[in-house]
């Protein structure tokens, strides 16, 4: 059974045309890498996903709840626990340290930092291929592969069983962005998440997604890329 499931669904959101997706499952360890959403649209994806806004039309289930379902907050709040987020809107503390800013996901008790604390943070750091040694300086002076990092570390922080990630090459130097797209490839399969990588970037779909997708706005289908499927594969 898919972790996602979507299937037919309109969201009329003040654009020039309503957020249509016809059909959509991501099973367990799945990187399913979908081009053509611009910023708006994939944060009212991201939104429609995650409950936050419900579609007009259509159905949307994750680890077998649709999001219809969800009665009170309580529920919701429970219901995004199933989720680990990437994308800008997530905010970011310039005057704490790197490490501050990771394990903030995980205790407000950062300021001072105890060793216990000072350790989960250095572990996160690992796994999202943070420079230890940067761990203590001030984020204020971080670039934005830092600054995606410690987002996609936030975002592992509470074990989500779904992971979306929009746009992560956005700011990045050229040179990093295969680097950033395997280590999301990485994560994804070594955590067996159903992964939802959103990119207008050919690189980050060519080597980070299992599965690569083409979004047709006007109709909402999704259509396989097959050139980005085989040359992730080289």
């Amino acid at each position: 059974m898919p972790l996602v499931d979507i299937r037919s669904i309109v969201k009329h959101h003040g654009g020039l045309r309503p957020f249509r997706l016809r059909e959509l499952s991501v099973e367990a360890g799945d990187v399913v890498g979908i081009g053509g959403p611009d910023e708006q649209s994939a944060a009212v994806f991201t939104d429609l996903l995650t409950g936050t806004t419900l579609p007009d039309e259509g159905e949307i289930v994750v680890a077998g709840r649709s999001t219809a379902s969800l009665r009170t907050p309580d529920q919701w709040l429970s219901f995004l626990d199933c989720f680990g987020l990437v994308n800008a809107r997530a905010v970011l503390l310039d005057r704490l340290t790197i490490a501050q800013n990771l394990a903030i996901a995980r205790t407000l008790d950062v300021d001072p930092m105890s060793a216990e604390t000072r350790d989960m943070a250095a572990r996160m750091a690992a796994e999202v291929d943070l420079d230890p040694s940067a761990l203590d300086d001030v984020l204020a002076a971080g670039p934005a592969l830092t600054r995606l990092r410690i987002r996609l570390g936030r975002a592992l922080a509470h074990n989500p069983s779904v992971l979306v990630i929009e746009h992560p090459s956005l700011g990045l130097e050229r040179g990093e962005v295969a680097d950033v797209a395997r280590l999301i490839r990485r994560v994804g399969e070594g955590r067996r998440l159903a992964s939802i990588v959103v990119s207008a970037d050919p690189e980050v779909l060519r080597v980070s997604a299992t599965r690569a997708l083409t979004w047709r706005p006007a109709t909402g289908e999704l259509v396989r890329a097959t050139r980005w499927s085989r040359w992730a594969r080289r």
